[in-house]
């Protein structure tokens, strides 16, 4: 599948705003949103005033971006919500909290969820005690995500057991720091999501 490889900070500049896509370097002075405070390219630094679908489309390519998500993934997420009862746009955020890759960075077991998607696919995790490797893979209620044995002593693995002490686990995961054991309590709830979002725009975008 093909995916975005350009710069990550361009991503956070065209959207206006921090997208957290480097982890912890985004708290940093590094950061160039910061420093630049606009969007990239030639005419970047022009205002434009955005028409309701413009506003639209911005949200939801700012949602896609803050999970890594291409357009037609996305896409196949809204179908799957949108079949679903309750309120499709919580149910779409839900869907996409349930990835794999994203459980991982909300578990503190890697600093970005773009490391996370690499850790994923390079095998480093099992789910149930079989081995999952694919990084939109959805987790249910009561799924057991463990680090491999023979992975808790790579140099990585170390580091990010090293960084847990800080880490706020979201009240919808629980983990064992010592043993870099997680465990999926439930859905997360709208409230568990702390993503500046609004999902109802992208909603609007897709009902017309």
């Amino acid at each position: 599948m093909a995916r975005y490889t350009g710069a990550s900070c361009k991503l956070c500049r065209r959207e206006g705003e921090k997208l957290f896509l480097k982890g912890e370097r985004c708290y940093t002075h590094k950061c160039s949103i910061g420093r630049r405070a606009y969007a990239p390219g030639q005419h970047g630094q022009q205002r434009k005033k955005l028409s309701e679908y413009g506003v639209q489309l911005r949200e939801k390519q700012k949602a896609r971006r803050f999970y890594g998500v291409l357009e037609g993934q996305f896409r196949k997420y809204f179908e799957m919500a949108a079949k679903k009862k309750g309120i499709t746009g919580e149910t779409l955020l839900q869907i996409l909290e349930s990835r794999f890759d994203n459980v991982i960075y909300r578990l503190g077991l890697a600093f970005s969820r773009s490391e996370a998607r690499q850790l994923v696919t390079h095998g480093h995790f099992t789910v149930n005690g079989g081995k999952v490797d694919i990084p939109s893979y959805l987790v249910k209620q009561g799924d057991v995500i463990t680090v491999k044995e023979k992975s808790k002593n790579s140099p990585k693995i170390k580091e990010l057991a090293e960084a847990l002490g800080s880490k706020v686990i979201p009240e919808w995961l629980d983990l064992d720091k010592e043993n870099l054991v997680g465990r999926v309590i439930g859905l997360p709830k709208r409230e568990d999501i702390d993503l500046p979002l609004q999902e109802h725009l992208i909603v609007e975008l897709y009902s017309k």
